[in-house]
């Protein structure tokens, strides 16, 4: 492993930036006319619209659709370079972080420090259930999780076994939350409505969508009106909804659950996918350790009011990898608490080090249900149905970045919602082999006393259709 030496001084003020995610690019956009020098550091070349990666996963959108290239994004910026790497150590004394790209490693100083690292599937404890059940965070994740659901098509199709089409035909989601919610309704419209006549052994109508939430409620954040609407419409697509249900075990071929039904104790579903929560990122466990900050359970930082780290007023912590006064993880407290960060650095140039404290702006919250038909909140204004789905689709296709992807979006969109067609339906032999790859060698690490969960949901080919 090579090591380059320490960056060069600079005589401007140096912002390094960890994390292209919502909160790392605000941040950098708002110091596009900054008189200061911003690099900003991430484990991919992509910024990444994480809130439409469920439709990358289910074939409505290209994987290109919702991932700009970072690069691409930040061009115009003359102060801002890009750098491809993942931040593996941080010396708060000497204002260093390291930075790894494939072996290679650089040090890299800074004035500023703004990580957005973002956060990762949580599976409370039981980190192997990632292997069979893995989350919805990256491309990779995306694209695994497309050939599985395809995938299970395929294979329900080639069997002669009715128990074994039975397992290939049920998909189970775990987690109630808006990501479940929305992964469940899609897989039930591709089922239901866009895959029609094209198989000849199965009918895919007949696919069993299993949504388990441990609450009390679907979409726990919304009114209870809202709530009752996303299950009604689920409802009416064939979801099957079942709360109070927690999962107790994960493998290949299906789930066991602590549910008093003892017809869900053990569901046989060789295609599953977790919502069921988050955790920050294993940097934010890292800056705690070198800085002596505090985490909550989730692994996130508790930064001070002004969300810099305490003791540290160069280190800011934003969006889902910092804890402050129990903000939801959501893309607009990302935005918000970037452009916080990046403000106070501009305020700071100019002579005024009075800290001030993030004032988040709720701005409300989106959930789409199913082809025109979706819950919003915006302030007072509660709605469902098409008026709340139109209000999702302006609000989306407003956040995308770049009217280039914004053209290719509301194209996808109209094939798919107007029409029955998935138009990202592609899955492709190296994906498999690669999914396999990764899933053998994570298996060996649990053997070995590792941990499969972080390593395998990150890496960089997960995508891939499940095997025989």
């Amino acid at each position: 492993m090579s090591q380059s030496p320490v960056s060069p001084p600079s005589s401007r003020h140096h912002v390094v930036i960890v994390g292209s995610g919502f909160g790392g690019l605000f941040a950098a956009k708002a110091l596009a006319h900054a008189e200061v020098d911003v690099t900003v550091v991430d484990r991919t070349n992509h910024h990444l619209f994480q809130p439409l990666l469920y439709q990358v996963a289910t074939g409505i959108l290209s994987a290109g659709d919702v991932a700009p290239p970072t690069r691409d994004v930040l061009r115009h910026q003359r102060n801002t370079s890009v750098l491809l790497g993942d931040v593996t150590d941080v010396d708060p004394a000497a204002r260093t972080i390291a930075v790894d790209t494939f072996g290679h490693v650089e040090t890299l100083t800074y004035d500023s420090l703004v990580v957005a690292a973002g956060a990762q599937p949580s599976y409370f404890g039981h980190d192997e259930f990632a292997l069979d059940a893995p989350g919805l965070k990256t491309i990779d994740d995306a694209l695994e999780l497309r050939g599985r659901i395809f995938g299970a098509f395929e294979m329900a199709e080639r069997t002669d076994d009715e128990a074994a089409r039975r397992a290939w035909l049920t998909f189970v989601v775990v987690g109630g939350g808006p990501t479940g919610v929305e992964m469940a309704g899609q897989i039930a419209e591709l089922s239901r409505r866009s895959l029609g006549g094209n198989f000849r052994r199965i009918d895919p109508d007949d696919a069993r969508v299993v949504l388990l939430d441990g609450g009390a409620t679907l979409l726990h954040p919304f009114p209870k009106r809202l709530q009752r609407s996303a299950a009604r419409v689920l409802t009416g697509l064939g979801v099957e909804i079942h709360q109070h249900v927690h999962v107790t075990h994960v493998d290949e071929r299906g789930v066991e659950t602590d549910a008093g039904d003892p017809a869900l104790r053990r569901i046989d579903a060789r295609t599953k996918f977790w919502a069921a929560g988050v955790e920050g990122a294993p940097l934010g466990r890292l800056i705690a350790e070198r800085t002596g900050a505090e985490t909550d359970r989730g692994g996130r930082v508790r930064v001070a009011p002004d969300c810099t780290v305490p003791g540290h007023p160069e280190i800011f912590v934003v969006g889902d990898l910092m804890d402050l006064g129990g903000l939801p993880g959501v893309a607009e407290v990302a935005m918000q608490s970037g452009r916080h960060a990046a403000t106070t650095i501009r305020r700071r140039l100019g002579g005024d080090d009075a800290p001030r404290p993030f004032r988040y702006r709720d701005l409300g919250s989106m959930a789409a249900i199913s082809r025109f038909n979706a819950v919003a909140t915006v302030g007072p204004l509660k709605a469902s149905g098409v008026v709340g789905w139109v209000m999702w689709l302006f609000v989306h296709l407003m956040f995308l970045t770049g009217f280039k992807n914004r053209v290719a979006v509301l194209f996808n969109w109209l094939v798919a919602f107007v029409g029955r067609g998935r138009p990202q339906r592609t899955i492709t032999a190296q994906q498999v082999l690669a999914r396999q790859a990764l899933r053998e060698r994570a298996r060996d690490d649990l053997a070995h006393g590792g941990t499969a969960g972080p390593g395998y949901r990150s890496s960089p080919d997960a995508g891939g259709a499940p095997r025989p």
